[in-house]
């Protein structure tokens, strides 16, 4: 069925206006509703209160001329523009023109008034202005929709961006609500869910009117009840499949979506080839029902166009920041890796180097008791070098994540004190004068339940093996070095505690960084490796490692694990 078109007839003459309108209501091509005015004021009075989509107007009127008509007209503040089309009882050029200048458009003689010409030029008229109408809507549309993306696009972080959005879509369709969800990711991605409950976080919202009830629930319950659950479509709309996106949208259906709009904000893969659900923009009329406008769905969904764009532009930049500050990191560790390394093997390669030398060219000079000092020194500090070497390893193993974590069962207090014993037979192996057993006291203490630990032996080696040497290195002057080993129904906790030099307060922090060491440290040697190993073997035991100390006072250092690891 064609569309109907109202068109009013301004003219005093009543047979003129009979004429007109039989011509007009045999057009075969359109229908009409016509409207009458005898006079200019009826006519502009009939324009404000009824819709009209053209005028046929007289040029000779008894209260006004045709020309001041057009005036009046021109000041009402219509919806869009009227097309007039000017009648006359004489074809006079210069009236046409001056008719034309003041927006009519088109201009006909009544005495040679045909009923084709009329029933054409007024379909031309109506139809070229919805014509310009529409485009000027189209422009005005375009407008808007680039001043609010760029008000969204202005800032790069994400919350702003969210915020902005919505502020403004309330703003532009003067509704009660307006909220942005983000899909959660789905646990089975690759099943399609047949529950109905989409999996939706709500970000951001505006307005301030509470609303009675869920539009996302409401929303899908009628498309459960309607549609398929595995697969929602509806007319009109984006079809995207639950399980994959969660839910569907629609700008308009039925009861539904009466009060509120929905769209997607898709997000463009990589590959530029496909496009990924990364949320849902809806808008909400609470108050009343409102159904909504063809170009309010169109602007609707620009905005989430932009929105997308504004989203996807917010995650590259925080992903290349993360980016860059691992690269920071990265670099930062190679370079102290390589300062570091450098470091400690220019001391003892020295240090070898000039035993080697003065056994090469003093060995028959020498006594026995130099002779096996210097031997000794090489095989010393090709120990440290080694051991060096070694932790690095370690540490390679943990930061790549090449690092294995294998638990069993195993006799803790049997396994603890062969370590313990290990470590005093180092320090009794160490010369009068230079940390000997003489000066240090290795206690071992067991409180409570310590059975029924699961642990990784290797990685529980390296944790007391660093801890006491630490315990050994950093107390020079000797004194007590106490391991206790505590435990009750769900963990096992060990301190390792000694009298050392401690730790300044300002070093703290860093401790369990690859070569951080202490500022108070001096000359003892060490390659600041053994507490970031400590911590990550910790880690990979799901137990925890804390840290007391007091420089001048020694250091206390606690980790707990569970007896199983989750």
């Amino acid at each position: 069925m064609l569309n109907v078109w109202t068109l009013l007839i301004t003219d005093d003459c009543a047979e003129d206006r009979e004429v007109y309108r039989q011509y007009l209501l045999s057009d075969p091509h359109h229908s009409y509703q016509i409207l009458e005015a005898a006079s200019a004021e009826v006519g502009l009075a009939l324009c404000q209160k009824k819709h009209c989509d053209a005028i046929l107007l007289d040029f000779c009127l008894p209260d006004m001329s045709g020309l001041e008509f057009l005036d009046e007209l021109n000041q009402q503040r219509l919806d869009s523009p009227l097309p007039v089309i000017m009648l006359t009882g004489q074809g006079d050029e210069r009236i046409a023109v001056q008719a034309m200048k003041r927006g009519v458009q088109d201009y006909l003689v009544k005495q040679h008034l045909q009923p084709d010409v009329l029933q054409l030029t007024v379909r031309n008229a109506i139809q070229q202005s919805h014509r310009q109408n529409q485009f000027s809507k189209t422009q005005e549309r375009q407008q808007l929709g680039a001043a609010i993306a760029l008000r969204i696009r202005q800032s790069l972080k994400l919350e702003q961006i969210l915020q902005t959005a919505v502020t403004q879509v309330q703003q532009l369709l003067l509704c009660d609500h307006v909220m942005i969800y983000q899909v959660a990711p789905n646990p089975d991605s690759n099943q399609r869910v047949q529950s109905a409950e989409p999996h939706l976080t709500k970000l951001c919202e505006a307005g301030m009117s509470r609303l009675s009830h869920d539009p996302i629930q409401q929303f899908t319950a009628f498309v459960t009840d309607n549609y398929q659950p595995s697969l929602w479509e509806v007319e009109g709309t984006t079809r995207l499949v639950q399980g994959e996106v969660s839910i569907i949208v629609s700008p308009n259906r039925k009861k539904a979506t009466e009060a509120y709009l929905l769209v997607p904000i898709l997000l463009t893969e990589q590959d530029e080839s496909s496009a990924k659900l990364w949320g849902l923009l809806v808008a909400c009329q609470d108050s009343k029902v409102r159904q909504w406008r063809k170009d309010e769905v169109d602007i609707f969904n620009q905005i989430a166009e932009q929105l997308a764009i504004a989203i996807q532009q917010a995650q590259q930049l925080s992903l290349a920041l993360v980016a860059l500050e691992n690269e920071k990191q990265l670099n930062a560790l190679k370079s102290q890796f390589v300062t570091t390394v450098s470091h400690k093997y220019r001391t003892p390669l020295a240090s070898i180097l000039a035993a080697a030398s003065t056994l090469l060219q003093h060995s028959n000079k020498l006594n026995k008791a130099k002779h096996q000092h210097f031997l000794q020194l090489i095989e010393d500090k090709a120990r440290q070098m080694t051991q060096l070497v070694d932790s690095l390893l370690v540490i390679e193993t943990f930061e790549f994540g090449k690092a294995t974590f294998t638990p069993s069962p195993f006799e803790l207090l049997q396994f603890s004190s062969d370590i313990i014993e290990e470590q005093r037979q180092i320090i009794s192996d160490c010369p009068r004068g230079t940390g000997g057993a003489n000066r240090y006291e290795l206690t071992f203490k067991i409180t409570g339940n310590t059975k029924g630990f699961w642990g990784d032996p290797k990685l529980l080696r390296q944790i007391l093996v660093n801890l006491l040497s630490n315990a050994i290195k950093y107390s020079p002057d000797g004194g007590n070095i106490e391991v206790h080993l505590k435990g009750n129904d769900s963990h096992i906790i060990f301190d390792v505690k000694d009298e050392g030099i401690g730790i300044p307060i300002e070093d703290q922090e860093h401790l369990f960084q690859s070569f951080s060491r202490g500022s108070n440290v001096g000359e003892i040697p060490g390659t600041g490796l053994g507490l970031a190993i400590v911590k990550a073997c910790v880690e990979l035991h799901g137990g925890e490692i804390t840290v007391e100390s007091q420089q001048g006072q020694g250091t206390k250092v606690t980790l707990s694990l569970p007896k199983r690891s989750t």
